[in-house]
């Protein structure tokens, strides 16, 4: 068989679906817990492995605020989202909507205004020193309530950077209905943000029902459990609603049992629009170049169908019509070239 994973080092791409805090590098992490000693993240970026290795969601959730912790000051802020920024480019990912909490900072006692400028500070430089354009989608983390919810949509609205073109939902389902942030999304959409929000990862297709119906989701956060009900794939399919997944993690959180049993296989069948992505990739383990060898593996691909996967990526984003034209031409020109050598 073919070795496609040199293609996949090269391929321009765009990743839909990936975590501020949760991509921090284990070298990342093990500076911001040294930075801060009283936490229990270890300092070792070889303890980390350990430490990043879950037993269920609950469990990674844990982990996760544990990092988020880690992020006190706004140049902790700075230097993360810069450091993702360096190994998406490391990646050849051209353009990147970054999920980030900015009630985890803020309520932590990081000044909003400095939260933004650190973020929008970061931007910048990773487009002008990387080529990597970034673009920010604010969430709800679900477990924290209506209170996070009411904070994230005065955030996101009001003081809303310039990079910031999406609203979502993440954290915990279980226990975490959808509907009852309809209004913090209707706030946001009102206000020309995009609708982004997890569902039916954890949870039954009727959480994406919700999402589609109470949250207006113009794409679905992994999406996973969408193929245990036809009538929902169809819908995806026939008004090109887009599932972000994301593999590895779906093993890793134990939402999926086993990767040969993962639906991206029938997603695809059913005709829906299908991204791959990330989510949390140091935490799992993973980058996206390895998520594109998971999909070429799952779904029989070659490097044609792997350049289509990653014009998915551009379809399902939210970039501007020239941008996106632009990056499709980088992929077919790259592809074009590989194929001919």
């Amino acid at each position: 068989m073919t070795d496609l994973r040199p293609f996949i080092a090269g391929l321009p791409k765009a990743e839909l679906h990936v975590h501020h805090v949760g991509s921090a590098s284990p070298r990342v992490v093990a500076e911001l817990a040294a930075r801060h000693p009283d936490s229990k993240v270890p300092a070792d970026p070889e303890a980390l492995v350990e430490y990043f290795t879950f037993t269920d969601f609950a469990h990674f959730i844990d982990v996760y605020l544990s990092v988020v912790d880690l992020i006190r000051t706004p140049e902790d802020v700075r230097l993360l989202t810069f450091e993702v920024a360096r190994d998406m480019a490391r990646q050849n990912i051209r353009y990147a909507e970054l999920t980030i909490t900015p009630f985890s900072s803020t309520s932590r006692g990081i000044p909003e205004v400095a939260f933004m400028e650190a973020i929008e500070d970061a931007r910048k430089a990773a487009e002008s020193e990387l080529d990597v354009v970034l673009r920010w989608c604010f969430d709800i983390p679900g477990e924290a309530g209506l209170a996070a919810a009411e904070e994230t949509a005065r955030l996101a609205v009001d003081l809303r950077p310039e990079g910031l073109i999406a609203f979502g939902l993440g954290g915990p389902e279980i226990g975490v209905p959808r509907p009852q942030f309809k209004p913090y999304f209707d706030r946001a959409i009102d206000a020309g943000l995009h609708s982004v929000p997890h569902a039916g990862e954890t949870t039954g297709p009727g959480t994406v029902w919700d999402a589609l119906r109470e949250l207006r989701a113009e794409r679905i956060g992994h999406g996973t459990s969408a193929v245990q009900d036809p009538e929902l794939l169809a819908h995806l399919a026939e008004h090109r609603i887009p599932l972000e997944v994301c593999p590895t993690s779906n093993i890793a959180t134990r939402a999926v049992a086993d990767l040969d049993e993962h639906p991206i296989k029938a997603m695809v069948e059913a005709g829906v629009l299908v991204t791959v992505n990330s989510d949390d990739p140091p935490m799992f383990g993973t980058d996206l170049n390895q998520e594109y060898g998971v999909a070429a593996r799952l779904l029989g691909l070659d490097e044609r169908g792997l350049a289509d996967l990653a014009k998915n990526g551009v379809e399902a984003s939210f970039l501007d019509a020239p941008g996106k034209e632009r990056l499709v031409t980088e992929i077919d020109t790259y592809t074009a070239k590989w194929l001919a050598r």
